[in-house]
């Protein structure tokens, strides 16, 4: 069967107590949890915070009570409509930098386990995206040790990633141990066909997450896999690339011109830039100070001035949130969810007429520019997001 992934959701708030202080306040594991079923239309989410003693006792007690049930090939089920997997994302300190992995664990007594281990090595075990006593090379051992999975999160933006701010090649960072790496999580502002300009990448399975801070970035960036069941053990034998009938089917990601580090922008004058890649002095006010695009990071880096995609890469599909499209405010955005039952029905599989009845025929012929990838885009850049163009 197919099923829609997110695999980096934050959670704000848990038992009145913040958990990742830059996530909105609705953030809460049964505001993720309706999200994802009543609007999104994701099936198997993953929850990045749960090394909180504050996540665990919450999950904790929905196991106790049966609202969610552990199942026997990892994560929890929530009423057979939604998987939760269990992740911590961990900041490590490598050479040049600090970057961002996150650690997936099949069970609350893995999670539990690595919650007491790396506590040891980070301040507040309470917040989320800590900054660890430790590099990637450590935080890989001590995952692997308890059976759990690693992914790189986001690797190249500007900020506490590999690429972005720590490493011309992500393999210096695990040496030795970088073929257990399995799995790249790419970052808005990137795609395939930018990642697969890295040599290094082509051995790695590529997912495109939300790292979604607010509901509404839930499934902004998703992955559509097949399985045999929505569970931990299904879903990373897919993931990994271990399995030819359980596998990624496709990656969704905001067309990279949309994220909000794609190009180099400047901090004196604010010109976010136009002009080919890779800059790295502003071309307008000629200033150094600069937040450099993923765009100009990887062409200064690339093996490939072009892609050179593996056999087997999955497809990768622009994605445009419902929120960017013009038109499409609440009250249109609640008409759609309703006849159409989530975004990712309104986005894949309603029909024009069946759009232009609920919305009419403006907002329907936009929804399927964007679903053909054909919206004009403002490019974005140095925390800015792109915008699309009436």
């Amino acid at each position: 069967m197919e099923y829609f992934v997110d695999l980096h959701v934050h959670i704000g708030r848990s038992q009145g107590k913040p958990v990742k202080v830059t996530a909105s306040r609705q953030l809460t594991l049964d505001g993720i949890i309706k999200t994802c079923i009543d609007i999104k239309g994701i099936n198997i989410v993953g929850l990045v915070d749960c090394a909180s003693p504050y996540v665990l006792k919450e999950i904790k007690d929905k196991v106790k009570s049966g609202e969610l049930v552990e199942l026997p090939k990892g994560g929890l089920s929530f009423q057979g409509k939604l998987t939760l997997i269990l992740g911590a994302e961990i900041e490590t300190q490598e050479k040049n930098g600090a970057a961002h992995s996150v650690a997936y664990f099949s069970s609350i007594k893995q999670m539990e386990e690595f919650s007491g281990i790396i506590s040891k090595y980070i301040r507040n075990i309470g917040l989320s995206s800590q900054k660890a006593r430790l590099n990637a090379r450590q935080l890989l051992s001590i995952v692997s040790e308890l059976g759990g999975k690693l992914i790189p999160a986001h690797v190249f933006t500007p900020f506490k990633s590999f690429y972005g701010s720590c490493y011309e090649r992500i393999s210096i960072a695990f040496e030795e141990r970088f073929n257990e790496i399995k799995t790249i999580e790419l970052g808005l502002s990137a795609d395939t066909n930018l990642a697969d300009r890295i040599k290094e990448l082509s051995e790695k399975q590529f997912v495109t997450n939300s790292d979604a801070h607010s509901l509404n970035k839930i499934g902004r960036e998703y992955n559509k896999v097949e399985l045999d069941s929505p569970d931990y053990e299904n879903l990373f034998e897919a993931i990994e690339g271990k399995s030819h009938h359980k596998r990624v089917l496709a990656n969704y990601g905001l067309d990279p011109r949309l994220g909000k580090y794609h190009r180099t922008r400047c901090l004196s004058c604010n010109y976010i830039a136009e002009t080919p890649p890779p800059v790295i002095k502003c071309p307008k006010c000629y200033s150094n100070k600069i937040t450099m695009g993923v765009l100009d990071r990887i062409t200064l880096i690339a093996d490939y001035d072009d892609a050179v995609h593996p056999y087997g890469r999955p497809p990768y599909y622009y994605h445009i949130p419902l929120e960017f499209v013009p038109g499409i405010g609440k009250k249109t955005m609640e008409r759609l969810i309703k006849a159409f039952g989530s975004e990712i029905n309104i986005m894949h599989y309603a029909t024009f007429d069946d759009l232009k009845e609920v919305a009419g025929e403006s907002v329907a012929e936009k929804i399927l520019a964007a679903r053909k990838g054909t919206l004009k885009l403002k490019v974005g850049g140095g925390g800015i997001y792109g915008k699309v163009l009436l």
